[in-house]
């Protein structure tokens, strides 16, 4: 009896297909008068969760799932510095509990996301996986993890499965429109948060931020040649009360020193809020230590 030839191209076709029809009922399309359909993952029962960018200023919406029932479907909550928003829902069933998929460079990964048709997908590689990084908004993303395909708006929001069907986390376009993941732990991280109070609080000190050179002659004393200029100062804010001035040179907050905005926003996290914190200036070439007390960022 002659063996039987598999075909390996067939065998990964038909394993697409097959993660794909699994993938179908965590994807919701989400309707929004006068504008773009987006896509979310159905994360928990009656919980929507998309990018937050791709939905701004949205507090009601109409959600179809992939076996085409509809929901209307609320604002929870919304945290722009994980770039993530959630839905509240009701009647919806419990989704299929999905492993949480570790990435790994060079791994197939599949993004799904809603159109006009049903469920798109997106088949790439994972180009990168680097550290835990702070988005500009001051939140902590447990990965960068950078996928090599390209994605149209309107999918950005929807999961993102790798080869053994495990959920690596929810797609969304960074700079350039390169594709990324917000990581499974990431949501989890600030889920219920958002389903709670409707967004999460980090640490705000009123500042505007400007990187500039630290003056030659106070280079040695300060230990660093760039810090950050304060371009601005929130009246009545906690950099404002500890007696801070625009025109001041920010060198270290917490005892680190810093010389970018986003090195400000990695002290600034949930747990920093009502705790007091050092900053460390320049002034008139003079070197002087104040003490803020980290406010709740305000809305908006």
């Amino acid at each position: 009896m002659p063996d039987i030839v598999q075909d390996p191209l067939r065998e990964l076709s038909n394993a697409l297909v097959e993660h794909t029809r699994r993938a179908q009922p965590l994807v919701a399309r989400i309707e929004l008068a006068g504008r773009p359909i987006r896509s979310g993952t159905v994360w928990r029962k009656d919980v929507i969760v998309a990018a937050e960018q791709a939905l701004a200023h949205v507090e009601e919406a109409k959600v179809v799932l992939g076996d085409g029932s509809s929901f209307a479907a609320h604002l929870a909550g919304r945290d722009p510095g994980t770039n993530v928003v959630a839905l509240k829902l009701d009647g919806t069933p419990d989704p299929a509990a999905l492993a949480v998929a570790e990435p790994h460079p060079g791994a197939l990964a599949l993004a799904f996301g809603a159109d006009d048709a049903g469920v798109s997908v997106r088949l790439g590689v994972i180009h990168s996986v680097g550290p835990a990084w702070h988005s500009g908004a001051g939140g902590r993303i447990d990965q960068r993890i950078i996928l090599d395909m390209t994605m149209s708006g309107r999918e950005e929001g929807g999961p993102v499965l790798d080869a053994e069907g495990g959920l690596l986390g929810i797609s969304t376009l960074g700079p350039r429109r390169r594709v990324l993941v917000i990581p499974t732990p990431t949501v989890e991280g600030v889920l219920d948060l958002l389903l709670s109070k409707g967004r999460v609080e980090r640490g705000w000190l009123g500042l505007a931020l400007q990187p500039v050179l630290v003056p030659d002659a106070m280079q040695t004393e300060t230990g660093q040649p760039r810090g950050l200029m304060i371009m601005g100062v929130a009246k009545e804010g906690p950099a404002a009360q500890a007696g801070v001035l625009v025109g001041d040179i920010l060198v270290t907050i917490g005892g680190e020193n810093v010389s970018h905005p986003a090195m400000v926003a990695q002290r600034l996290g949930p747990e920093a809020v009502g705790q007091p914190i050092e900053l460390r200036l320049l002034r008139a070439g003079k070197v002087l230590s104040l003490t803020a007390t980290v406010a709740a960022r305000p809305s908006g």
